[in-house]
């Protein structure tokens, strides 16, 4: 029993991720494959495989605990469907998930007493992951074993090495502090200010992100280099349209005009249908979904910017994004009507503004970008 009175727990991060994985009967050709994935993943180069595979294998397994608050358990269904790792490797092999309301045995006293012993026996060195917004207008809104939201986030998040805010609840608030916010949502970041933490948004973030940050916190032992917004660069540094394959269609001024005509069929720009590729920071267009199948926009539908803040609140998913072509203009002359002289314009001139901003260091905003009228 510990000085709470509830039944000590001992955590199983005692062995390294090389002797987890011989016990597991992982070969070492399948470790180097996996290796050779994460380095990719991560924007290594692929001579750093060995690098990082020797890292791993010397590590031991990271203490993790997973909180989960105002939000929709989304984020651990997107987490269980990663491939690469899977969830079984991430968390026999890699990580001790030493706390999670939907992934532990435990309940009860027991679970509690699980992350309390986490806690004090990895003191400033475990992993805290946390999904879903934290209410401050009342702490009955959402409280787990009688403790509120914000008490246990504050009384965790002390002893932790880093925080992980997967999910755009956790990130910026999510849904939950859409207007009028009934609950005073809030994320992580607007408690956490005297630790490091890394926002993973989305509703819900791509599985291999998650794991991908996993994994390089685990090889490096910091997080990986974060944007303005707080969010890996190596994931979040280009917009899902530079990345998307109707791209093209974009720059040839072809836009469906509703999700059944020719247009849609034949695979050409979302845009005038609501589409917020353009002014939206995320991985979806290259990384993809279940096993790199698919993403939104593949499968038809345009992107409604969930990896931002506020996405909730910014206006309707179906209308275009409508910003002035004013600075077109005198350039374009007589060819502005023209769809194709239109779309290729606006992509050269949003192409010069990003590399101007990328060279200077410089964050892009939303409005120094020009959209094409719908």
């Amino acid at each position: 029993m510990n000085d709470t009175g509830r039944p000590t727990v001992t955590p199983s991060a005692d062995r390294t991720v090389g002797e987890a994985l011989r016990q597991r009967g992982v070969s070492r050709r399948a470790f180097l494959q996996f290796c050779v994935a994460t380095t990719s993943m991560l924007g290594l180069p692929l001579e750093k495989a060995h690098a990082v595979a020797a890292a791993i294998a010397g590590a031991r397994r990271q203490s993790v605990i997973w909180l989960s608050f105002q939000e929709c358990t989304g984020c651990t269904e997107s987490i269980t469907r990663s491939h690469s790792p899977s969830l079984e490797n991430l968390i026999f092999d890699l990580i001790s998930l030493d706390y999670h309301h939907t992934l532990q045995a435990a309940s009860a006293d027991a679970a509690e007493a699980a992350r309390e012993t986490a806690m004090h026996e990895n003191a400033g060195k475990f992993l805290l992951v946390v999904d879903g917004s934290i209410p401050l207008a009342n702490p009955g809104y959402s409280t787990i074993a009688g403790i509120s939201n914000l008490d246990m986030l504050k009384e965790t998040a002390a002893q932790a090495a880093a925080i992980v805010a997967v999910g755009t609840c956790a990130a910026y608030g999510g849904i939950p502090k859409a207007n009028p916010n009934p609950t005073g949502a809030v994320s992580v970041a607007d408690i956490v200010n005297d630790k490091p933490v890394v926002n993973i948004p989305g509703c819900p973030p791509i599985p291999v992100v998650m794991t991908g940050v996993l994994a390089h916190f685990l090889t490096f032992g910091a997080l990986p280099e974060l944007d303005a917004q707080g969010r890996p660069k190596i994931f979040y540094a280009e917009t899902i349209h530079d990345r998307c394959y109707r791209r093209p269609f974009y720059d040839q001024g072809k836009f469906a005009e509703s999700f059944d005509d020719a247009g849609a069929r034949d695979g050409w720009c979302l845009f005038k249908l609501g589409c917020k590729g353009p002014v939206t920071y995320n991985a979806c267009a290259t990384t993809k979904w279940n096993d790199g199948t698919s993403f939104p926009i593949q499968s038809g539908h345009g992107c409604i910017g969930c990896s931002e803040p506020n996405f909730w609140d910014a206006g309707p998913f179906y209308k275009a994004l409508s910003l002035p072509v004013t600075p077109l203009q005198s350039s374009l002359g007589s060819a502005a009507a023209a769809g194709v002289a239109t779309g290729a314009a606006v992509t050269f001139y949003n192409r010069s503004v990003k590399g101007t901003a990328k060279a200077a260091h410089h964050t892009l905003e939303v409005a120094d970008l020009v959209k094409e009228k719908p």
